[in-house]
């Protein structure tokens, strides 16, 4: 629970996190003042447009359309990883949801995921007053690609919000985690999101994961420093664009990519995975020591 952030903090916070912000018209004071209250805010809710096009969709939910007013959101994330900030305060967002979920959210209490709503947009209780909203351009129809530029956008975005309100990151949650008639965003995973977004939460603001220099790497290594031959440097670049393509199909796909790669690694040893759920904690817990082992060979490389 908090009071929410004035817009000048706001612009700070996404600044600090290493984002692009495009500020549009009179964001700071374009809002749906007078419909009903702004805060005390509990957390964030991440959306998907149904929208192509940048400039359209900036527009559409800048101004909204006859049924809905606008803005219908604060922010829109775009697919270059841009922000665009379209309003300030009360926003056409949230709608209603399950004040179960709300009680989990403010209390930061569930496991992977807050409980299924039952209640939505009709008889749910007021979203609006109590998260921020941040659209993501997207078709939502699961074949529409997140580029890593805009999900990295998402994750900074959420950790800016989180960071400033001294929340951990179970206080991000999708559209469709909030309200039973929702299923946004479609094309990726909000537990997947929320790991991210608790790992940068682990580092400084402007930190990226390719960065030797945060000091919160416990073992940095610099081109200097390092005994590894042309031929393994190259092999370490090569794996770990391989990585990034997986993660990258993993977005389209909505699979958490560490998960889609254990099973692909099953599949080679003989091991019968018909069903990722059932076995989903001993698995990660595996990958978990295999990348523990691997990263400990590399930096003794």
């Amino acid at each position: 629970m908090a009071t929410p952030l004035t817009a000048d903090r706001l612009l700070k916070a996404l600044h600090d996190e290493g984002l692009t912000v495009v500020e549009v018209g009179n964001w700071r004071t374009h809002n749906r003042a007078g419909h009903g209250a702004w805060g005390p805010v509990h957390g964030s809710i991440v959306h998907h447009t149904v929208t192509k096009g940048t400039a359209n969709t900036v527009a559409m939910v800048r101004d909204g359309y006859t049924a809905l007013p606008g803005p219908l959101c604060h922010g829109m994330i775009a697919k270059d990883g841009r922000v665009h900030l379209v309003g300030w305060g009360r926003a056409n967002h949230a709608g209603g949801g399950d004040p179960r979920v709300l009680g989990q959210v403010v209390a930061e209490d569930y496991d992977t995921r807050p409980t299924p709503p039952t209640r939505g947009n009709s008889n749910g209780v007021d979203g609006n007053a109590r998260f921020y909203g941040w659209e993501c351009e997207n078709l939502g129809d699961g074949k529409d690609p997140w580029p890593a530029a805009q999900y990295n956008a998402i994750v900074r975005v959420q950790a800016a919000l989180c960071r400033a309100h001294g929340w951990t990151a179970k206080s991000v949650i999708g559209h469709l985690e909030w309200s039973s008639d929702k299923v946004d965003p479609r094309g990726f995973g909000m537990p997947a999101l929320r790991a991210d977004v608790a790992e940068r939460l682990t580092h400084p603001a402007g930190w990226s994961p390719d960065d030797k220099t945060d000091p919160s790497n416990t073992n940095p290594q610099s081109k200097e420093d390092t005994d590894m031959t042309p031929a393994q440097e190259a092999l370490l670049k090569k794996i770990a664009g391989d990585v990034e393509k997986l993660k990258a199909k993993a977005a389209v796909d909505g699979w958490d990519y560490k998960n889609a790669t254990l099973v692909a690694e099953a599949k080679k040893t003989g091991v019968k995975v018909p069903d990722m759920h059932g076995r989903i904690e001993q698995l990660q817990t595996t990958l978990d020591a295999v990348l523990a082992a691997v990263t400990e060979l590399k930096n003794r490389a």
